[in-house]
C-alpha cells in the first residue's frame, strides 16, 4: 500500500468532483444502488460554533478523514474522544450505527467515506483468498493515525476535474484502497496473510481494451473496467496496474486522447465534436487533458499534423 500511495498522481484540471455533504456523517441519497462507496466533503470556511449529531449511517461504515487542524469536541458512542485541537492526517472509524455528536469551535475540512458491508468483504477476498465468514467491523472507536491513509485522503482532496466519469475512476480506485487498507491493518493479525497482486492475464487484459476502445464516447467507471475482465474492482485495479505499469484511470485518459488525436487526424469534425466523441463532457476539458499530454492545444496539433491527413 505504500508504494501505492507514493505514486498517486491525481489528474490536475481544475475543479472538484466530490460533493459537498448537507448533513454531518450522512450518505444522503444515491440515486442508484451501485453507490458502494461514497465520498463526501464536510467543510466549514468560518469560525462560528457548529453543533452536529448522527445517529450513525447504518448500514454503512463512516470513515472520516480530517484534511487540516480544527479544534472540536467529539464524543462517539456516548463517550468523549476528543477535547480540543486534532490535528490534520487524523483518522475516525464510525461503525453502522453508532450515535456521534461534535460541537466544531474553528473551521474545519473532513473527508467522509461510508463503505458498505459488500466492499469490506470484497477486499476481505481479495487480500487474504477466502470470504470473511462473518460481518466486518473496522475500528475500535478510537483514532488513528496511518500516513498511507493520511497520503490517500490527501490525494483525494485534491483531485480535481471538469469530467464526472473521469474523476469517479480515480475517486473510487483511491477509496477502494484506503478500505483494503483499513481492512488489511485490522485483519491481517488474524488471517493467513495477504496475497501479491498479480498481472491481468492477457485475456483479460484484451477484454477490457476491447471495451474501453468501444465505449471511448460513453462514461467509463471503474467498476465498468472492472465487469469486462470479470474481476472485482479491488483486485483488477492492482493486477491492471501490474500488468500495465498504469492506474485504470490514467489508461482511460491515454485511450481517449489516442482516439481525439486520430479523429482531428482523420476527419473534418471541429474540436469540440471530437471532445465529446471521446467521453470529454467540455472542449475546456478536453483541451487541458490534450495539452498535459501531448504538449499542445487540439487546434495546434491539428495544424502541425496536417500534413499527415
Amino acid at each position: 500500500m505504500n508504494s501505492l500511495s507514493d505514486s498517486l498522481s491525481p489528474p490536475r484540471t481544475a475543479r472538484y468532483p466530490i460533493e459537498m455533504e448537507r448533513e454531518w456523517r450522512q450518505p444522503g441519497s444515491v440515486e442508484d444502488a451501485s453507490h458502494e462507496i461514497r465520498v463526501l466533503r464536510w467543510s466549514n470556511h468560518c469560525s462560528e460554533p457548529l453543533d452536529v449529531s448522527s445517529d450513525g449511517a447504518a448500514p454503512m461504515h463512516c470513515v472520516a478523514l480530517n484534511l487540516k487542524c480544527t479544534v472540536v469536541d467529539f464524543d462517539y458512542a456516548a463517550r468523549p474522544l476528543i477535547r480540543g485541537r486534532v490535528a490534520a492526517g487524523v483518522a475516525h472509524i464510525g461503525a453502522p450505527g453508532v450515535a456521534a455528536r461534535a460541537r466544531f469551535s474553528s473551521q474545519f475540512d473532513v473527508l467522509h467515506l461510508f463503505v458498505t458491508q459488500r466492499v469490506l468483504k470484497e477486499c476481505y477476498a481479495d487480500l487474504f483468498g477466502r470470504t470473511p465468514g462473518e460481518e466486518l467491523t473496522l475500528g475500535d472507536g478510537s483514532l488513528l493515525r496511518d500516513p498511507a491513509i493520511e497520503r490517500l485522503s490527501q490525494a483525494l482532496a485534491v483531485s480535481q476535474t471538469h469530467d464526472a466519469a473521469l474523476g469517479k475512476v480515480f475517486t473510487d480506485s483511491v477509496s477502494l484502497a484506503i478500505a483494503s487498507r483499513l481492512v488489511a491493518s485490522q485483519y491481517a493479525g488474524t488471517s493467513r496473510g495477504s496475497r501479491g497482486a498479480s498481472e491481468l492475464p492477457k485475456w483479460r487484459m484484451t477484454r477490457v481494451m476491447d471495451y474501453v476502445d468501444a465505449h471511448l464516447g460513453e462514461p467509463i467507471g471503474l467498476a465498468d473496467m472492472a465487469d469486462s475482465a470479470g474481476l472485482t474492482r479491488m483486485h483488477f485495479a492492482a493486477q491492471f496496474r501490474q500488468a500495465s505499469g498504469l492506474r485504470p484511470h490514467e489508461y482511460l485518459l491515454r485511450r481517449r486522447i489516442e482516439h481525439a488525436q486520430s479523429m482531428l487526424l482523420r476527419s473534418q469534425h471541429n474540436v469540440l465534436d471530437v471532445a465529446l466523441a471521446s467521453g470529454f463532457r467540455s472542449q475546456a476539458h478536453f483541451t487541458t487533458v490534450f495539452k498535459r499530454f501531448v504538449g499542445e492545444t487540439p487546434c495546434s496539433w491539428r495544424k502541425n499534423h496536417d500534413g499527415l491527413r
